[in-house]
This record gives structure tokens, C-alpha cells and sequence, in this order.
């Protein structure tokens, strides 16, 4: 209860106005807000550039960028947040941080170890339904997967509305989506 710090993590387009905006919307709710950029000031105008970049870059250099830029902070108990590939980084880190507060889930998942557990971890996910990057049958095993290792999981999805639909600057945005993911994902934040 009361303000959280939120370390919120970008999509492959990188750290975009609509991130920063996302952050503005989050520290005007009270949050103390970070946005660390993992593609180090490259933007990109579609996935596919994007993927490629994230590919260049590599899975492991990108997660160690994640690590460093929420070390400083884990100690104060950190919410996790991303939107898509952010999601995914986000999930990774809340899953490996024990004093993590919460997970807030934008349009993506990721795997989870099998040995990976938490105690009562509050996780909330926004997603298109359907997601080309989120197949129902991938959600419901994700969904199990995430409950057996202890999170306390509550999954929203938006029928009709395209991947990253919380983005006003690409065509997948949804205006009453969106609405309704920053409504019901600022009262979450306000039950951590």
C-alpha cells in the first residue's frame, strides 16, 4: 500500500514517447517510476527491426543491462513491469529477485524455470486475445506454471485489440483497451 518503485522495461520498438508516457502516467498515480533503456537510444519503427537489433544485441547481454539497472534498486522491493519484450525481462527479474513486490505484465510472457519459486508474488497480465506472440494454449500452461511456483496470477484479456494496444503511436492501439489495462493496473499497484 502506498507507493511502489516500478522499474519498467520497453518493447523491441526501444524506449519510445509512449514508454516515457506510460512512466508519466505511473509516477502521476503516486510510483516512483524507472525506464531503463536496454537498447542504449536505439528506437525502431517496426518489430521486425527490432527483433533483428534485439538479436544483435543477444538474449544474455540485454538481461545483464536488466540486472544492473535494477540492482540499485532491489533492495527497496521492486514491482517489475514491461510492455511485451519488457514484459518478458520483467517477468525473468521478479522471478529471480526474492524481495520483488509485484509483476505487471504488458502484452508478453516469457518461460519459466522449472525450479523457479515465490513466495505469494502478486502478477497481473494485459493481453490482446488473440496475441499472435501469446497463443491461448501458451497462456493456459504459462498461467499453471506461474501459479506452481507460488505467484498469485490474474491474467485480462482484450478481445479484438492488436499486440501492443496500449501504444498510441502504433496501429495496434486500442483507445477503451488501453483505458481499461492503465485502470484496473493502477489499482494493483495500489493493492501492493
Amino acid at each position: 500500500m502506498g507507493p511502489m518503485n516500478i522499474m519498467l522495461f520497453h518493447s523491441t520498438y526501444g524506449l519510445t514517447p509512449a514508454v516515457h508516457a506510460a512512466a508519466a502516467r505511473l509516477k502521476d498515480a503516486g510510483h516512483e517510476v524507472r525506464v531503463p533503456d536496454l537498447f542504449e537510444g536505439h528506437t525502431f519503427d517496426t518489430v521486425e527491426e527490432g527483433m533483428a537489433h534485439k538479436d544483435e544485441v543477444g538474449k544474455d547481454e540485454l538481461l545483464k543491462r536488466a540486472v544492473l539497472a535494477a540492482a540499485p534498486y532491489s533492495d527497496q522491493g521492486l514491482v517489475y513491469a514491461g510492455f511485451s519484450l519488457g514484459a518478458a525481462t520483467a517477468q525473468t527479474l521478479a522471478l529471480g529477485d526474492a524481495k520483488a513486490r509485484g509483476l505487471l505484465l504488458f502484452h508478453g510472457t516469457s518461460d519459466i524455470a522449472e525450479n523457479a519459486t515465490v513466495d505469494e508474488l502478486p502478477v497481473q497480465l494485459h493481453v490482446a486475445d488473440p496475441d499472435p506472440f501469446e497463443s491461448h494454449d501458451w497462456l493456459n500452461s504459462w498461467y499453471l506454471q506461474m501459479q506452481r511456483t507460488g505467484a498469485d496470477v490474474e491474467i485480462y484479456r482484450y478481445p479484438g485489440a492488436g499486440h501492443l494496444f496500449t501504444d498510441p503511436d502504433l496501429h495496434d492501439y486500442d483507445q477503451a483497451a488501453a483505458e481499461q489495462t492503465w485502470k484496473v493496473a493502477l489499482g494493483f499497484l495500489a493493492t501492493l
